[in-house]
């Protein structure tokens, strides 16, 4: 060997010898993912063909070869413009053919070299190089740049574990600043490409601060690792100490006797937080208190309270399930079976269903209904649910006057619990069930503050993704819930609740919807309920429309149920005491089982006489029929009003008076009445207080009718507002006074002109029934409401 190293030749080839190369020319073996570094010593195995030719030619000529990598590593048999053309001149030291058919070398870098020109390929590479000389060079720069290397490779070498000495040796003997950047480049744990670009750096400054910045990259990375190691460590000890100090302290337990009961309980619940899938800061607040239940004496009162605490924190649905797509076309089915009519409440109702669909990630407006008890709120939320495929709950507001009941106690009362949001959500066992928040009008205000309040943050889709009610202490998102809430009324429901809702009405029920409604849903549920079935019990249409009419006097369809399943338990008797196998109820058997009729038509009877008009009310269970009357006695002048009125529905009488007398003479009223008489008007049903401006149009025409002894028209109902020039002005609850009124029996209604808006939302079946007159001045409705003068009766009697 040129270098006059030791050579094994008992492993030497013994191959065909190929011709002789020129002295100038050198054997080239291609290498993949490896550069080779002049002074360093390198391990090979060849596989492919022209390598071991190169090698074993090498042997046989005591040559050296030149090592040179590969540009593109996937290539497995590159040619000559696939090689990099900087190289390492490279002695082989040793040669082994291993039993497994490998070949293996042993390279020691000696100097760089340039490829000139490739003179052969086959059987393996040759080319005529010109070797690159080395200069010394020992300027103050190289010498900075010597010992700041140096240094930096002794500082990795102490980082990385298990360091062959000799490596350190090696680098602290280390006399000439090319040879140490060399061997630091060859261990350096960089990418091929990165070690060729060394390599290929001539000069000696660059070169040095090039590996200098290289092994900078990788001492930061070497730091940042011994500092994660030494955290971990600690972390694994701390871990391992505390595992410890358990096992000893129940082993001491086990020597007093106490067992190992509470040791299991913590381990259970060590368990059940690891896959409740809690937040992390949530997760951190659970695994503390653990901590504290476990070194609290089993008879310690708190132990009781840290447990069910904990028992809380696991038993909430923290997870968010999987959501099933909505399918709009099975809520439309949903809602229909489940409801008669309510069109535009449907409609609404896909809307919202359809936007969940299409942004479930979005924020859902609060959807609130408002109407009279039994129209049937609660159930179209279950049937949301039903369409979304969500669990459904309902928590009950009626009544709620502590806001502690909507946001919890605190933990440091006795007793203490979650608020009702939390409480139901537990209940219905996942984070986007759908909430109905019933009778929310209805809550109070006590001394232990304002759950209206409490509330605004619940239904608040911007805040209540963080909600936290104060038993637990930690944020609940309760963004992904689907809020439904009801009332009867809104008046009552605090001004900055109701603007976080959007308000969808629904009107009583005509009597041909309550037929149908009692047909399709009310008969079934009640055979079911007594334990008929259809064969054996039924009640036809007519019989039907006699309790509707006779029995029943609501909104709703509440009452007409029980009243239903009344007539149905009569007929369960007969079938369950033999005397009938079928029992069909009629119309004229309706007296017999319900009694006689609870309710008439006293339209007729009322308006038979002058002073006595028919108004339309609103009330918080729907619509109402309203009797204004009124009467003349001799006296001062004075206004008599009785009935329990509010302060609203007086002042509207007095303005009536003044609107009648202002107009006595278009009116064919002597003045001198007045004067010389006292007017009483009354109110029918005294004990229920009545207040608001809608009966000003229904006082006027009962004072002109008592002063004009012309009667009211019975089939005529009226409603509004009336001001001292007369005007009629809108009133509102128009939906619901029209259908009272179709309800009674009547055949003509006198709304405000400026209500058409109202129009729309009427039942098309009341429309139907109803004869609609518009008013603009209260002289369009004494033109519609009062009946001709009777003959020979004077127009101002005494």
């Amino acid at each position: 060997m040129s270098n006059g190293s030791e050579t094994d030749h008992s492993t030497a080839p013994e191959a065909a010898s190929a011709p002789s190369l020129p002295p100038d020319v050198l054997i080239i073996v291609p290498v993949r993912n490896t550069v080779l570094f002049p002074g360093t010593v390198f391990p090979l195995v060849l596989g492919r063909e022209p390598s071991i030719a190169a090698a074993q030619q090498a042997m046989r000529e005591e040559r050296q070869v030149g090592v040179l990598m590969q540009r593109d590593p996937e290539r497995a048999e590159p040619s000559a413009i696939d090689l990099h053309r900087t190289g390492t001149v490279a002695n082989i030291l040793r040669y082994v053919n291993a039993p497994d058919g490998t070949h293996h070398v042993v390279l020691q870098g000696e100097q760089r070299f340039r490829v000139i020109e490739f003179v052969r390929e086959r059987p393996f590479f040759a080319a005529r190089v010109q070797r690159i000389e080395e200069p010394e060079i020992h300027t103050p720069e190289i010498e900075a740049r010597f010992l700041h290397l140096r240094q930096q490779a002794l500082e990795a070498l102490q980082l990385l574990p298990q360091v062959p000495q000799e490596l350190v040796g090696a680098v602290q003997g280390a006399t000439s600043p090319s040879a140490l950047s060399d061997l630091v480049a060859a261990y350096l744990d960089i990418g091929p490409d990165e070690k060729q670009e060394i390599l290929e750096t001539i000069d000696l400054a660059a070169r040095m601060d090039r590996v200098s910045r290289f092994l900078a990259q990788r001492l930061e990375v070497l730091r940042l690792t011994q500092e994660i190691g030494r955290q971990t460590q600690a972390a694994f000890d701390e871990r391992q100490r505390e595992a410890i100090l358990r096992e000893q302290m129940a082993a001491i337990q086990r020597q007093l006797g106490e067992g190992d009961g509470r040791s299991q309980e913590v381990a259970e619940l060590n368990d059940a937080i690891a896959q409740a899938n809690m937040p992390p800061e949530v997760e951190e607040v659970a695994r503390k208190e653990l901590r504290r239940y476990e070194r609290m004496p089993e008879a310690a009162a708190e132990a009781g309270m840290v447990r069910t605490y904990l028992d809380w924190l696991i038993e909430l649905p923290w997870a968010l399930p999987d959501e099933k797509p909505i399918d709009i076309a099975a809520a439309r089915r949903v809602l229909d079976d489940d409801h008669y009519d309510l069109e535009k409440i449907k409609a609404r109702i896909i809307e919202y269903l359809a936007v969940r669909k299409l942004a479930p990630q979005g924020k859902a407006p609060i959807l609130c209904f408002v109407g009279p008890p039994g129209v049937g709120k609660t159930s179209l939320g279950q049937s949301i649910a039903r369409a979304m495929e969500r669990p459904f709950v309902r928590v009950s507001l009626g009544g709620v006057h502590d806001e502690a009941e909507i946001r919890g106690h605190r933990r440091t009362y006795i007793g203490a619990l979650p608020g009702n949001i939390i409480q139901a959500i537990r209940k219905a066992k996942a984070r986007n069930c759908v909430m109905m928040l019933d009778e929310i009008d209805k809550m109070g205000r006590g001394i232990q503050g304002d759950p209206s309040a409490a509330m605004l943050e619940v239904l608040d889709p911007e805040q209540n993704a963080t909600f936290r009610d104060n038993y637990l202490g930690v944020p609940f998102d309760l963004s992904h819930v689907a809020f439904i809430t009801t009332a009867n009324m809104l008046d009552t429901i605090p001004g900055p609740l109701r603007d976080r809702m959007e308000i969808i009405s629904l009107a009583g029920y005509t009597e041909e919807e309550k037929l149908q409604i009692a047909r399709r849903y009310l008969v079934g549920r009640q055979l079911r309920a007594n334990g008929l079935r259809p064969d054996q019990a039924e009640i036809d249409d007519e019989a039907l429309r006699r309790i509707i009419q006779g029995y029943t006097r609501e909104a709703g369809v509440r009452n007409l149920e029980r009243e239903i399943g009344t007539a149905l338990r009569h007929a369960a008797v007969r079938v369950a005491e033999g005397s009938a196998e079928r029992v069909h109820i009629t119309a004229d058997d309706v007296p017999a089982i319900l009694g006689p009729p609870r309710f008439e038509n006293e339209v007729a009877m009322r308006t038979s006489v002058p002073g006595v008009a028919t108004g339309l009310a609103w009330t918080p269970v729907g619509g109402d029929i309203l009797f204004i009357e009124a009467t003349r006695t001799p006296g001062k002048g004075n206004l008599i009003l009785t009935g329990q009125l509010g302060e609203v529905m007086r002042e509207s009488a007095q303005a009536a008076l003044s609107l009648v007398k202002t107009r006595a003479g278009s009116l064919g009223i002597d003045e001198a009445i007045f004067a010389a008489s006292d007017i009483h008007i009354h109110v029918p049903a005294g004990a229920t207080p009545k207040d608001g401006p809608s009966a000003g149009v229904a006082m006027v025409i009962a004072l002109v009718s008592l002063l004009t002894s012309r009667t009211v028209r019975s089939d005529t109902a009226m409603t509004g507002e009336i001001s001292l020039r007369g005007l009629v002005l809108p009133v509102g609850g128009i939906k619901e006074k029209v259908v009272a009124a179709a309800g009674a029996g009547l055949t003509r209604v006198m709304l405000p002109a400026r209500n058409r808006r109202d129009y729309a939302e009427i039942p098309d079946d009341a429309r139907n029934r109803l004869e609609f007159i518009w008013l603009e001045r209260v002289d369009d409705a004494v033109a519609a409401a009062l009946e001709e003068n009777p003959a020979g009766v004077p127009a101002a009697a005494e």
